[in-house]
């Protein structure tokens, strides 16, 4: 049975190394799919179980240099607040922090020799017999990765990034090894005061300072995932017995009733039960004010309560919880795939062999070409230089991590907003929408509408009339029955019960009570009942933004219910930000023509298309992509679902409470307009930064690689020392993961 697992993967070094692992991979039976993220050192393998293991994935690729770690606790080594506390970087933090502790006491020696060696190449002072043992120092001990690397290749034929630089350095070493053990009786053919032994400690030790530097750097772009865990609390107060009990989160059940004092951490899900207070949500929502909770409110796991106490009922626990939810959801966008990097990992995958056959093919031109112009020893020399540079300054890396360090800074910060994006492949499409569809109520209007008048033209009492309407209204889901309900209660009228209650779809719904049927809905069901309605008076009230909700029979018309639902505070501001984005915007809605054209005025609309049914939002999100237009929609989740699915880009305005939130391409927790323009802000700034990390990616292999070869040396007589191509290509990597994390600092 095919099932879909994510692993962390140890020992990945480059981008290559993603290659070489999904390849192994996929010659595996049983193996369908294969996905490998080097910047979060990731595999989301779907496999049949039955014919290979995580086991045999794990011992398929470890001859290789890597290993997966199989999801438990005691296969990491970890306890189970450890394994709690993991970060999805392929180690948990503190197995990061360890190696980070180890390669900086590595430098620590590397970098004075370096120092040495740099200054040997500058004055030539150095004895050659010390530069040999410190160079022995550095290729044994600091550059051991390397020789792996190059062993590897050889026993396997699995090159990455590792191998180039063992097969540069050991050839400058055993160059300068020869030569200067040698010198003798090879002095007669060629220069023999040319070694490279400093070259080989330069390069060794440049690459192993970008590659700390590039790992602590890439531990920051994990931060929004470790701040997200660090909100989920690991003991909560319970009633046992009529006594509070400090109790491990894990071993509280659904049903548990829990005390949370003033600064405590809310632990999980739940209604509050008794007492009140004002709960910072801002980690969830984006919101800075408290929320004000009372009895019969829900609360969120991980959010902070402030002044006052109170007491909730656990309603869900574990990985059913929201913020559970909310990291699983981040996680997976940020070890997804973008599709700007489909060309990036296919010149990855070929990239180590052609460099390899470009050293080659430097080192036999400079020997074959050469020679007739500078003489053999000089030709050697250079052709040498080359060949080392070469291997050394191409860097797969940077390339590998272009666009998933963006990816996980961007949907990282746009949790931290209340902004949850499903994959790349979405955040992707948002960059290039040039339509928002939107819903009118809940997404522009604050979605709770109030009576605004009733206009009774029956023989029954305003209560009465009231009663049987709000009957009807209670069996459904649209949030105008809010308002009616809520009037009929503060009237305190009793409601009757209903039968045969039925709703017709995108119009109204009708029941019986006490014998007699009765229909409710818009003035289009009143329409489709052959009944008259005073088209002017109802014009009047709907120019005003009202909403018009009848009442009737099948003979006649028993009431009128004007409902009046405000703006929310940031719409119109939100509709003049995606202008100036040039976005255009068109309000989809079912309700009224005039209110929905009341609406649009008052926000700055450029298209309205009202009183359609659901199946008609499909058809109208389907007409304007057939006009080319790349459409998001942004809409409640439930009854615009059809249209939401059909759009380019679906986003789902949440409470964050009552939501499936992987249903939606992007969800919008708190229901706040801004932060659809805060989102479409975060895809084009994510995106930016992604295309500036592959160009820079790209110009500088382009670039460098010819550079190294000796390209322009018969023009401008440049070759480039091996020792400055380590430092490129070292801080290469550096520079693109620091690029992505400017993303945390831009305005959205």
């Amino acid at each position: 049975m095919n099932h879909t697992q994510t692993y962390k993967i140890k020992g990945m070094h480059c981008a290559s190394c993603a290659s070489i692992i999904e390849k192994t991979f996929k010659k595996k039976e049983g193996v369908h799919a294969v996905e490998i993220n080097y910047a979060t050192e990731t595999a989301k393998v779907t496999h049949d179980a039955e014919k290979v293991s995580s086991q045999e994935l794990s011992q398929a690729i470890k001859p290789l240099g890597y290993s997966l770690v199989l999801p438990t606790a005691e296969e990491m080594g970890m306890s189970t607040s450890e394994h709690t506390a993991h970060l999805g970087l392929g180690q948990s933090k503190k197995e990061k922090l360890d190696e980070l502790v180890a390669m900086k006491h590595q430098l620590m020696v590397a970098l004075p020799l370096a120092a040495i060696a740099a200054f040997a190449m500058i004055f030539g002072i150095v004895p050659q017999l010390i530069l040999m043992l410190m160079a022995t120092y550095m290729l044994l001990v600091v550059g051991k990765p390397y020789l792996q690397g190059v062993y590897r290749f050889v026993r396997y034929g699995a090159a990455n990034m590792d191998t180039l630089i063992g097969i540069g350095t050991s050839a400058a070493y055993l160059y300068s090894v020869v030569v200067t053990v040698f010198a003798g009786p090879l002095k007669t053919y060629i220069n023999v005061t040319a070694t490279y032994f400093d070259v080989a400690i330069v390069v060794i030790a440049s690459i192993s300072l970008g590659k700390y530097l590039e790992a602590r750097s890439k531990l920051k772009t994990g931060d929004a995932i470790e701040k997200l865990l660090n909100l989920q609390a690991k003991t909560a107060l319970v009633i046992r017995d009529g006594k509070e009990i400090e109790t491990p989160v894990e071993q509280i059940v659904r049903g548990d009733t829990i005390v949370v004092k003033p600064a405590g951490r809310i632990p999980l899900d739940g209604v509050i039960t008794e007492g009140s207070s004002y709960v910072d949500e801002a980690m969830i929502t984006g919101e800075p004010m408290p929320v004000q909770k009372v009895v019969g409110n829900s609360v969120v796991g991980g959010t902070l309560n402030t002044t006052g106490s109170f007491s909730f009922t656990a309603t869900k626990i574990g990985s059913e919880t929201l913020l559970a939810h909310i990291i699983k959801m981040v996680e997976e966008a940020q070890g997804s795939r973008a599709p700007i990097q489909a060309l990036a990992d296919k010149i990855s995958s070929i990239f180590v062999p052609v460099v390899l056959a470009l050293a080659v093919a430097s080192l036999g031109g400079w020997l074959l070409i050469g020679t007739s112009y500078l003489g053999f020893a000089q030709a050697l020399s250079m052709g040498l230089v080359s060949f080392v540079s070469i291997l050394v300054i191409a860097c797969p890396c940077a390339l590998g991590l272009a666009t998933p360090t963006a990816i996980i800074v961007g949907v990282g910060k746009g949790a931290k907003e209340g902004i949850l994006i499903k994959d790349a492949a979405t955040l992707q499409k948002l960059y290039t929408v040039n339509t928002v569809v939107l819903d009118k109520t809940g997404t522009l209007t604050k979605g709770k509408p109030e009576v605004a008048s009733i206009k009774n033209s029956s023989e029954k009492s305003d209560g009465a009339v009231m009663a049987i309407l709000a009957a009807l209204e209670k069996k459904s889901e649209h949030p105008i029955v809010h308002a009616i309900v809520s009037h009929a209660e503060e009237q305190g009228v009793a409601l009757p019960a209903v039968a045969a209650f039925e709703v017709l779809k995108g119009r109204g719904l009708k029941g019986s009570v006490e014998g007699v049927e009765y229909f409710a809905g818009s003035a289009k069901l009143m329409e489709d009942l052959h009944l008259m309605v005073d088209v002017q008076a109802l014009e009047k009230e709907t120019r005003a933004g009202n909403t018009p909700v009848f009442l009737a029979t099948k003979d006649t018309i028993l009431a009128r219910v004007m409902v009046a639902d405000t703006l929310k505070e940031n719409a119109k501001e939100s509709i003049t930000r995606l202008h100036a984005l040039g976005i255009k915007v068109v309000m989809l809605t079912g309700d009224d023509k005039n209110t929905a054209a009341y609406i649009a005025e008052q926000v700055g609309i450029d298209e309205v298309v009202a009183e359609v049914l659901p199946e008609d939002k499909l058809n109208a999100i389907k007409k304007l992509q057939a006009e080319g237009r790349i459409v998001a929609m942004a809409g409640d989740g439930v009854n615009d679902a059809p249209a939401l699915a059909q759009a380019d880009v679906g986003i789902a305005m949440s409470t964050g409470t009552d939501v499936a939130i992987e249903t939606a391409g992007i969800t919008l927790l708190g229901g706040d307009i801004s932060k659809l323009v805060k989102a479409i802000s975060l895809s084009k700034i994510t995106m930016r930064g992604i295309k500036q990390n592959l160009f820079w990616a790209f110009a500088y292999n382009a670039v460098g690689i010819p550079l190294a070869g000796g390209l322009f040396y018969p023009i401008f007589g440049w070759l480039l020392n091996p020792a400055f191509a380590g430092l490129a290509m070292a801080f290469s990597s550096v520079s693109v993961v620091g690029n992505s994390l400017r993303i945390k600092a831009k305005s959205l």
